[in-house]
């Protein structure tokens, strides 16, 4: 069974605006690891949340908001990645760490603060041809704390992905399971099945309320990193816990 425990991140209120900083990816070319054994993060209830804990430089977002928390807040800063933004949670010092797989090819990373125009970016290349693109990538944020939503993919061969059941053979996983809010959960694979596929999402729990207004976003990237690169992005409200909401159905060719 899952529980929900609440997750210290930053505060944006009340606070001197600094700008934030990324200690990776620097900006430039690189070349990591060709081996892409980086993408499933451990789960740990009853609390569960991002883990970058044992992961390499090359599979982490990791930097600073520049400035320290101030308890109360319930805004998260915001990840861009390649034009895909979700919720960036952070320890009370203001400091972050997202893993994130990255295939070859050019990537832009940006994190900006609620009520901070400064922002950072970076743009690098991996260059290490050997590292896989992501073909399908579906990632779910939300936004609000103290909030489960699970993300649900059923693929053309009947492959259901989801937290009971994240990596299957045809290739398709999902790299966690939030519980404590926000997410994102992220759906990705290098090698889609052909045909139709499913996106659910189940309002799994709302900690010690009956109930609270959740908007779930989704968004769906084909082809990432290429010339035929599309991104789609749906939001929709989810008002009850116990509420399973088909999001999106769509065709890989």
């Amino acid at each position: 069974m899952k529980h929900l425990i609440p997750l210290l991140f930053v505060a944006v209120a009340g606070t001197v605006a600094a700008q934030p900083s990324l200690i990776t990816p620097r900006g430039g070319w690189r070349y990591s690891d060709a081996q892409q054994k980086d993408f499933l993060q451990t789960v740990t209830y009853p609390a569960s949340n991002v883990n970058a804990s044992e992961k390499s430089a090359a599979a982490l977002i990791q930097g600073h908001l520049g400035q320290a928390s101030k308890p109360g807040s319930r805004q998260p800063a915001r990840l861009i990645v390649d034009g895909v933004a979700v919720p960036l949670l952070t320890n009370p010092d203001g400091s972050f760490a997202r893993p994130w797989s990255f295939g070859a090819g050019s990537h832009g990373v940006e994190v900006r603060v609620p009520g901070n125009d400064k922002a950072k970016r970076v743009q690098f290349i991996e260059g290490q041809a050997g590292r896989s693109r992501t073909r399908l990538r579906v990632v779910l944020s939300w936004d609000s704390d103290s909030t489960d939503l699970d993300l649900h993919v059923v693929s053309p061969d009947g492959q259901h992905v989801f937290f009971a059941n994240r990596v299957v053979p045809n290739g398709a996983a999902l790299d966690v399971d939030v519980t404590t809010g926000f997410g994102p959960e992220i759906y990705a694979t290098p090698s889609p099945v052909p045909g139709p596929y499913h996106v659910f999402v189940n309002y799994y729990g709302a900690g010690d309320r009956n109930s609270e207004l959740t908007t779930a976003q989704v968004a769906v990237i084909t082809d990432e990193g290429t010339a035929r690169e599309k991104q789609q992005v749906l939001r929709v409200p989810l008002r009850n816990p116990g509420e399973l909401t088909r999001i999106h159905s769509f065709v890989m060719p």
